[in-house]
């Protein structure tokens, strides 16, 4: 079982399997609420333990299309944590241990500020990824 939770740990939640991806999401909505880097899992893996009632939503705009979730008590950005879809992106930083992972992919990396270089090889797209 995979744990995570937020800086204060009022949010918990647990995965039954590792996440499906990793991917880095550049766009200055991520940037400026400090989560960046995404996994995405499948709903059918994951159970939120506690602090349902302490999750705030700050609703998506296009062309996002996330709406993204913090605790109210710290701050922590949790990723959609409250999704319905099959699969969603959590914020990697709740991960509470290694998930083996490498990050696959950039997105939004037409709005990357020219301070930050990309270190790896993954691709990059300049809004979402391209779907197969």
């Amino acid at each position: 079982m995979i744990k995570g939770s937020c800086c204060c740990g009022v949010v918990q939640f647990e995965l039954a399997e590792q996440p499906v991806m990793m991917g880095t999401c550049h766009c200055s909505r991520c940037r400026k609420v400090g989560a960046s880097n995404l996994v995405f899992v499948k709903s059918e893996y994951f159970r939120l333990v506690s602090g349902r009632d302490q999750i705030s939503v700050f609703k998506a705009i296009p062309p996002y299309k996330y709406d993204r979730c913090f605790c109210s008590a710290c701050g922590t950005a949790l990723g959609e944590i409250l999704s319905e879809e099959e699969s969603f992106p959590l914020a990697a930083n709740c991960i509470d241990g290694d998930i083996g992972l490498e990050n696959q992919f950039h997105e939004f990396v037409s709005e990357k500020p020219a301070w930050l270089k990309i270190g790896d090889t993954a691709r990059q797209f300049d809004e979402h990824p391209i779907e197969p």
